[in-house]
């Protein structure tokens, strides 16, 4: 029997986006090391100085996903679980998502930090809004 409930989309959305950003990782320091701008010793651990920003910034933003976004995912599986996937928490999902997505194009293109920053910011107040809805209807329910 299979179970599908709307709230799986954005989060399959959301993990194939930080596969994608995961991908540009290895072109971004194979194009540095063919132009001589590092060596794998530059990787040793982590990234060295020498590593030029525009090769760190995908793995930044690759870390970015991994942090915030991982609250997000275990929210999904809990609405799910808890039958509490609704409009609001479907609403909430899809804001999430676009501006997670939107923190990343921003991150790896122009990169200007206060437009990353309120991004950043309001996509936390939402995941932070979908625990708050998922704590009320499991403390009142």
């Amino acid at each position: 029997m299979h179970t599908y409930s709307p709230i799986f989309l954005p989060m399959a959305i959301l993990a194939l986006w930080t596969m994608h950003v995961l991908l540009l990782i290895p072109f971004a320091r194979i194009r540095a090391g063919r132009q001589g701008q590092v060596t794998a010793e530059d990787f040793r651990y982590g990234e060295s100085g020498r590593v030029p920003d525009d090769v760190r910034l995908p793995n930044r933003n690759f870390m970015n996903l991994l942090e915030v976004p991982v609250l997000f995912y275990v929210a999904g599986f809990t609405a799910f679980l808890t039958h509490n996937v609704d409009a609001l928490i479907m609403g909430l999902a899809w804001v999430y998502l676009a501006l997670r997505i939107g923190h990343s194009m921003v991150h790896l293109t122009y990169n200007k930090v206060m437009h990353r920053l309120g991004l950043f910011a309001v996509s936390n107040v939402v995941i932070s809004l979908i625990w708050w809805v998922l704590l009320y209807r499991l403390v009142t329910s």
